[in-house]
């Protein structure tokens, strides 16, 4: 705006010609804004999506492992048990890199000695109800691989620097246009420097897997642990 107000001073800019130039890089921060958010709402979606299909496919498989009367099955089932809180503690963790490669660690031993027991009772069982646990147990890994892509993939730095470098540089040629034309509106500008930046950060919030206030729920794995109470139960024939 100062530079704007002394470049008046010297010579008459053509003002029209600078709103044109303005509003041509205000249209585009716009673009590049709606660009960011959906980028950010979608990688929110598919973190908050995963987190289900995982729950649910630890429940399907904790399910069938229950259904199956043998000891290889319930030592499946009492496994999943303590793989639950597990995963649950993956998604609500933030972003420290020991935490993290330690739940990771922990996930991969019991993945390791669920799949030892599901392997020893298909071979000594093969048949479609054993096959069944096994995909079911397949399930739940890839379920947990497509998690952990989902948490490890943040906002693009390029599209970051963009969205910085464009913020800033809309602001500065506003600021010169209002300087060119005289006008001195200090707090309705601060105002939207706000706006602007209250926007960016809920953008880089929703983007940021680990990071701020905007967090993906662990209320489906607290569901599914819920549903470990008490085993199953089965009714007698009436």
């Amino acid at each position: 705006m100062v530079i704007g107000h002394r470049q008046a001073a010297r010579q008459k800019p053509a003002a029209e010609g600078i709103g044109v130039i303005v509003g041509g890089m205000l249209g585009l921060l716009a673009f590049v804004l709606a660009l960011t958010l959906s980028f950010a709402s979608t990688r929110f979606q598919e973190r908050r999506d995963g987190t289900l299909v995982e729950a649910n496919a630890i429940g399907t498989a904790w399910l069938r492992a229950e259904a199956i009367d043998h000891p290889r099955a319930a030592a499946v089932a009492r496994l999943l048990e303590t793989y639950t809180p597990v995963r649950r503690d993956y998604v609500a963790a933030h972003l420290d890199t020991a935490v993290l490669a330690g739940l990771n660690e922990r996930s991969a031993a019991l993945q390791g000695e669920i799949w030892g027991h599901v392997t020893a009772l298909v071979r000594e069982q093969p048949n479609p109800v054993t096959a069944s646990l096994m995909a079911a147990v397949n399930d739940v890994f890839d379920s947990a691989t497509a998690e952990q892509l989902a948490f490890t993939t943040g906002m693009p730095p390029t599209l970051l620097w963009m969205l910085i470098g464009m913020t800033i540089a809309s602001m500065g040629g506003l600021g010169y246009q209002l300087g060119v034309r005289g006008l001195s509106l200090r707090v309705l500008s601060v105002v939207l420097m706000l706006m602007w930046t209250v926007v960016m950060t809920a953008i880089l919030d929703l983007g940021s897997p680990r990071l701020g206030s905007v967090r993906t729920g662990t209320a489906v794995y607290d569901w599914t642990m819920q549903g470990f109470r008490g085993g199953v139960s089965i009714p007698p024939l009436r």
